[in-house]
């Protein structure tokens, strides 16, 4: 009986133990579909967003990364909405399916250390963090170079250049 208790017990022990690092599997997980929105907070230097991501998660940590891949897919695919001073800003590509059309550029574009890291650096040093119901959403400041990502998207034929048409 001593030895099926010290087994459980143990056992315990090892399923808690390893499940301390499941906060940010969680995230990733959660995030992993691209679960976030985008607050721009100024128009940054010349060719840059200032915006904040939130970061929708199962867990109040979320990796760094995930917020930066969140924050460039937000300007290649979603905008943002104006926000106090800060005009909206549309997104990179306009055309609907073009994430599934060009699948295979963006899984590696997206991938973990991916041509994503590029184009985004953290500006702020903190996280916020707002629990909604059973999960959160964690802020962090984040800096785009629109600019240099556009010229990456034309280049592999995604965007149409700003002086296509004319």
């Amino acid at each position: 009986m001593k030895k099926i208790l010290s087994t459980l017990l143990f056992a315990s022990i090892l399923v808690f133990l390893t499940g301390c690092g499941a906060p940010t599997k969680l995230s990733q997980t959660s995030t992993g579909r691209f679960q976030y929105e985008l607050e721009g907070i100024s128009n940054g230097s010349q060719g840059t967003y200032l915006v904040k991501v939130w970061t929708y998660s199962n867990a109040a940590k979320v990796d760094i990364e995930i917020c930066k891949k969140n924050a460039v897919h937000g300007v290649i695919f979603k905008g943002y909405p104006a926000h106090g001073t800060v005009r909206p800003q549309n997104p990179l590509v306009k055309e609907p399916g073009a994430e599934q059309q060009f699948a295979d550029y963006f899984d590696k574009f997206f991938a973990n250390g991916g041509e994503y890291n590029k184009y985004v650096r953290v500006t702020g040093g903190s996280q916020e963090v707002i629990k909604v119901g059973t999960s959160y959403h964690v802020g962090i400041m984040v800096s785009v170079s629109k600019d240099q990502l556009r010229k990456a998207l034309e280049a592999a034929g995604i965007v149409k250049g700003l002086g296509y048409g004319f």
